[in-house]
């Protein structure tokens, strides 16, 4: 058998031959893993929602996507999950909410009862110091040391470090102020947008 010769040609040839082979090896795992994947989140949601408003029975009755602009002309959107129970009471929402924290975005789901009190909260996604800046899944819960359940971001809720009245994560001051800056801006998406009714979806310019 002839021995291919040795050419940039040849090696060209290849090189594009198993870029091809593996993108179409990549391709094909993704399609077998995307479902999965999608419906594992989709659970997560609707498990996340439960858990921030505290209630086992809930329908979310309307999903608002809100757009705002915030600090250095960043756009940022919420996601606003409406909730009832099965008799159709008013449960308030759940709001999908980021910031930039310390190392990264900072993704929380903020439960809002219908007087905009906090009633629970979850992170989505962090890229937070582990140990330090990852303690606001706990920190800022019922029995955390700056709980902030109960509260409401009418006034909106900043560190005592700020002249405010939530105590801060120890050494974590920079992710305390994102994790607040992220449920106030939740609640504002929750209170103060108008509702397109022939969409559904909602817009706010700050």
């Amino acid at each position: 058998m002839k021995k291919i010769e040795s050419s940039l040609t040849n090696m060209v040839l290849v090189l594009t031959l198993v870029c091809v082979l593996v993108g179409s090896i990549l391709a094909w795992v993704n399609s077998l893993t995307a479902a999965p994947i999608a419906q594992q989140k989709e659970q997560a949601l609707a498990a996340g929602i439960k858990s921030v408003l505290n209630a086992t029975d809930v329908t979310v009755s309307r999903v608002d996507t809100v757009s705002q602009s915030g600090d250095a002309g960043r756009d940022l959107t919420f996601v606003v999950y409406h909730a009832t129970d099965a008799s159709g009471r008013d449960l308030g929402a759940a709001v999908e909410s980021t910031t930039g924290g310390f190392g990264g975005d900072l993704k929380v789901l903020v439960g809002f009862d219908s007087e905009g009190t906090i009633l629970g909260y979850t992170l989505l996604e962090h890229a937070e110091t582990p140990g330090l800046g990852a303690k606001a899944d706990k920190w800022f819960q019922k029995d955390g040391k700056g709980s902030i359940i109960g509260k409401s971001p009418a006034e909106p809720l900043t560190v005592s470090k700020d002249g405010g009245q939530v105590n801060a994560i120890t050494a974590s001051t920079i992710t305390s102020r994102a994790f607040l800056a992220a449920v106030n801006n939740a609640y504002n998406a929750f209170r103060h947008t108008p509702v397109d009714a022939a969409t559904g979806a909602t817009k706010q310019q700050k």
